[in-house]
């Protein structure tokens, strides 16, 4: 009996540290998620107070400051005051898709923005990022980057498959028309052959058979 209230007794014991673990789980996500909102929204204000950017152009660039943190090739990015001026970033009307890829959606507005991309390697040389979002109204709907390390080419990897299917359903259909056409070639001129050689015999048979009757009539008639 002993033995078994012990168990439970464990068994309550595990559950109750499971049920916590799962609830600080729960709170540390929001928890992390406001403080990027918020190391967002300071980057934004700190761009606008101090490099008098545009609001929309601010957003795009703490955004695409996040998400450069997360390439293997970067350790951090820099937005100079020049990155704002009318030469490194513009504001434009779209009223169209954001891209014709994955992301279609339909945007209002693209915002465009460079960086200065600092390499994790103090040897590689600084890169030029350039950062395109899209927005509806003050909404970002959908960005792109030029990632110094991009994901793997999946498209390009299919597009060469794609040719090399392609290139070679071409060989294999001109190679079984010329087959087609080889063998029918021998098989006409055999058949032409034939014909010829059986319309020879024939009249050779009947001019045979003509003399045959002539010589056949001379002999009755000299005998009579």
């Amino acid at each position: 009996m002993d033995c078994n209230h012990a168990s439970r007794r464990l068994l309550f014991v595990a559950g109750q540290l499971a049920a916590c673990a799962a609830s600080l789980m729960l709170i540390a996500a929001p928890a992390a998620q406001a403080d990027q909102l918020d190391q967002h929204n300071d980057l934004v204000n700190q761009f606008v107070t101090q490099m008098h950017a545009d609001p929309l152009v601010a957003d795009c660039a703490a955004h695409g400051d996040f998400v450069a943190s997360t390439s293997a090739a970067l350790d951090h990015v820099e937005f100079p005051p020049s990155s704002f001026d009318k030469a490194h970033a513009s504001v434009t009307p779209w009223n169209d898709s954001f891209d014709e890829g994955k992301q279609r959606v339909k945007v209002d507005t693209i915002v465009t923005v460079d960086g200065i991309g600092i390499a994790k390697e103090s040897g590689n040389a600084p890169y030029d990022l350039k950062f395109r979002c899209g927005y509806v109204g003050q909404q970002m709907l959908a960005f792109s980057w030029n990632d110094p390390v991009p994901p793997a080419h999946a498209r390009s990897e299919r597009g060469t498959a794609s040719q090399g299917g392609t290139h070679g359903k071409g060989k294999h259909s001109t190679k079984k028309a010329t087959g087609k056409g080889s063998k029918n070639a021998p098989s006409n001129k055999s058949s032409h052959k034939s014909s010829t050689s059986s319309t020879k015999s024939s009249s050779k048979s009947t001019t045979t058979k003509s003399a045959a009757k002539k010589t056949t009539s001379k002999k009755k008639t000299t005998a009579h």
